[in-house]
């Protein structure tokens, strides 16, 4: 039991379940755990996933014989026997790519299976509908696929887009969307484009796997990822796993109303917070005073000029941001609150100085392992990455066949 104001414990990584019923969730966290700690041995896995020791080498010899795990030796050891046999992540082994579709541009990154990412593309998109983006998709693909020198296989790809996803008058809706997918099945459509299976996901909460996973909450099992797409969004780290909600709608804050009969929403309401925190609200404020700018190099640049309506920009997006993640503090008692996305490093650090002190919550104690708030470490590939490990999250089974797997990279 932990006392009312004590630290808690140090965060650990997912925790194995010896039922036979939950191997594949067992082959995840074995793989998290030397994704972690490798080179590893059995003995060690099986202590930090919490499995028995014939399970952990009944799922290593499988990893290993598929690929995703290779022996690095043996550990050095004064006693006597054998010394044991290290695992690492195989950094030769299948990759993962991870796509980004936003309401005008598309990433795409291609990673090993340590999060290395091989190589990476960042492209304008003039329209986000889906036949434009179903035919522009297999050639991204292929171009980033052909930077990575030798052959390798693709064990699968992950694709996130901003939500809500099925809802009447936000999906689809206004310039933070994207046009025409209300009501379709985007996974099949896009899975078709591509001539294979690819999961998809909210945005936000792919960007918190991404900063779990290779950033800043990479030792962290609970915290909130503030994702500055064109709107605003919430990804939720719950026990090292995200809280997608019964619809994958969790964390939509963007359109949470923050000043009642403000600013008109396409949504509907007035007033929701994305309309005075997000991308979209920084370019509208800056298209008030004729300067078109869209990329994060273009933010960047006024930033350093101490251009006026960016310092603006910062002010009302924190005023009204700070109640609201004091809010989220109580409901959800996080670690941590990192923010990240499609703004500059530079404009996420003075935002982070306007929200301090954030309002009184449940996480003003004294004694803190991490502040409050945070700045991501992944930058505009955040969302990309998470996406990335999509197929790890929700592919990888112990019938995985990786030789019948199409060699997408090879070409």
């Amino acid at each position: 039991m932990t006392a009312i104001g004590r630290q808690r414990p140090a965060p650990r990584l997912a925790i194995g379940n010896n039922p036979g019923r939950n191997r594949t969730h067992n082959r995840r966290v074995v793989l998290d755990v030397v994704r972690a700690h490798g080179p590893v041995g059995r003995t060690r896995i099986a202590r930090l996933a919490r499995l028995t020791a014939q399970a952990v080498a009944n799922i290593v010899d499988e990893l290993t014989a598929e690929g995703l795990l290779i022996e690095v030796g043996r550990l050095r050891s004064s006693g006597r026997g054998q010394p044991p046999l290290q695992f690492a992540i195989n950094p030769d082994g299948p990759l993962t790519a991870g796509i980004e579709i936003a309401a005008d541009h598309m990433v795409t990154v291609l990673t090993d299976l340590s999060g290395n990412v091989r190589a990476s593309s960042i492209a304008a998109l003039t329209r986000a509908d889906p036949a434009h983006v179903a035919a522009r998709l297999p050639g991204e693909l292929s171009g980033v696929a052909a930077r990575v020198p030798g052959p390798a296989t693709l064990l699968g790809i992950g694709v996130v887009m901003p939500g809500p996803f099925d809802i009447d008058g936000m999906t689809s809706v206004g310039p933070t969307t994207l046009p025409g997918w209300g009501g379709l099945d985007a996974a099949a459509r896009l899975g078709e484009a591509l001539g294979r299976p690819v999961a998809v996901e909210n945005d936000a909460t792919a960007a918190a796997v991404g900063e779990r996973l290779y950033g800043a909450g990479r030792d962290l099992s609970n915290f909130l990822f503030v994702y500055f797409g064109a709107g605003l969004g919430l990804g939720i780290m719950h026990e090292g796993r995200p809280m997608r909600g019964a619809f994958g709608n969790a964390g939509e804050i963007g359109h949470a109303v923050v000043v009642p009969g403000g600013r008109p929403c396409p949504c509907g309401q007035h007033g929701c917070l994305e309309r005075y925190a997000s991308v979209q609200a920084l370019r509208e404020k800056l298209a008030e005073v004729g300067i078109a700018a869209d990329s994060v190099a273009e933010f960047e640049a006024l930033h350093k000029a101490g251009h006026p309506v960016l310092k603006a920009f910062i002010a009302e997006a924190a005023r009204h941001l700070a109640p609201m993640l004091a809010t989220l503090e109580n409901i959800l008692d996080p670690e941590t609150i990192i923010l990240g996305g499609a703004l500059p490093d530079a404009v996420i650090d003075d935002l982070i100085i306007a929200l301090t002190p954030l309002p009184i919550s449940v996480s003003s104690r004294p004694i803190r392992a991490r502040p409050r708030l945070m700045r991501g470490q992944t930058g505009q590939l955040t969302a990309a990455l998470g996406a990335a490990a999509l197929p790890l999250l929700e592919t990888i089974t112990p019938k995985l066949d990786l030789a019948a797997g199409e060699a997408l990279l090879s070409t």
